[in-house]
């Protein structure tokens, strides 16, 4: 049984101290403990950003690589090896902004896979320029005279295109995050939290100003009636509703199909091709 030591790494910590994101990172050591998951069980993926230093911070496969394409890459992971827990995890700037049409069409396409997205509203690794989710009229750095755009509602877009698990959570509320990331591990295909992580170095709002505003979602919340889903989504105001917004019933996954017709285990544990399959396959592409 693993206990959260078995996820420390080695390598140096690089976020502020007091950030919220050691609050994400101790989520995450706690939902694997109690998924049972062996660090050689697991692949994280990451892009660029504060965010996706966190695979650094923890005992595992992972995979970091250019900004933005951090989903693409784990939806091919996930195929090659279904056996791996695969876990995307980015920054509001880097999967909103830079692989917002990832994140689209990996809606449609529905890897098994799950995307963790720390949002700080802003890019915080680059001090502070406005993100996607940026506040409309907020002042940053590039934007001296305020956001002029209405920010994105991800879990809003994520419900009515049919994604089947919309969670949001807080990165202050470390158990409550934990429960929703086992959930969203366990649940079949496409599943995607949106976690507050207020930025301490270049935010706008003090983290008191969300503890005051999060609000856990009571019992009496039926999240899979997609609409009420929807409402609660839409509300990030006076009050931020944190839990699992949206869940319904799982629908066939990205590459199912082909991997039913080929191998159900890892791609590297198939027997190796008979050279005349392999002609075959080759003779196709000689003019």
């Amino acid at each position: 049984m693993p206990s959260i030591e078995t996820y420390n790494s080695n390598a140096e910590n690089q976020w502020c101290p007091g950030c919220p994101n050691f609050g994400i990172l101790q989520a995450v050591k706690k939902a694997f403990v109690d998924l049972d998951k062996k660090p050689d069980q697991i692949c994280l993926v990451s892009g660029i950003g504060q965010a996706a230093k966190l695979p650094h911070y923890l005992r595992c496969n992972l995979f970091n690589g250019l900004h933005g394409r951090a989903i693409p890459v784990a939806s091919g992971i996930q195929v090659a090896n279904p056996n791996l827990t695969t876990l995307v995890v980015t920054g509001d700037g880097d999967c909103y902004g830079e692989g917002g049409n990832h994140f689209i069409h990996a809606i449609r396409r529905n890897p098994n896979i799950t995307v963790m997205v720390h949002n700080n509203e802003i890019y915080a690794l680059t001090k502070g320029q406005a993100s996607p989710t940026t506040p409309l009229g907020e002042k940053r750095s590039l934007q001296v005279k305020g956001v002029d755009i209405e920010p994105l509602n991800m879990p809003m877009i994520a419900i009515t295109n049919n994604c089947t698990f919309v969670a949001r959570g807080f990165a202050r509320k470390i158990d409550h995050l934990k429960t929703i990331l086992v959930e969203a591990v366990k649940h079949p295909g496409l599943s995607y939290v949106d976690v507050i992580q207020p930025c301490i170095t270049w935010g706008t709002r003090p983290v008191a100003w969300y503890e005051e505003r999060v609000q856990e979602l009571g019992e009496d919340h039926d999240s899979g009636d997609k609409k009420a889903a929807l409402e609660k989504a839409l509300i990030t105001d006076d009050t931020i509703p944190i839990g699992i917004l949206y869940r319904t019933e799982p629908r066939s996954a990205f590459a199912h199909r082909y991997r039913s017709e080929v191998t159900e285990g890892p791609l590297a544990e198939m027997p190796a091709m008979e050279a005349d399959q392999l002609k075959d396959i080759l003779s196709r592409y000689i003019p």
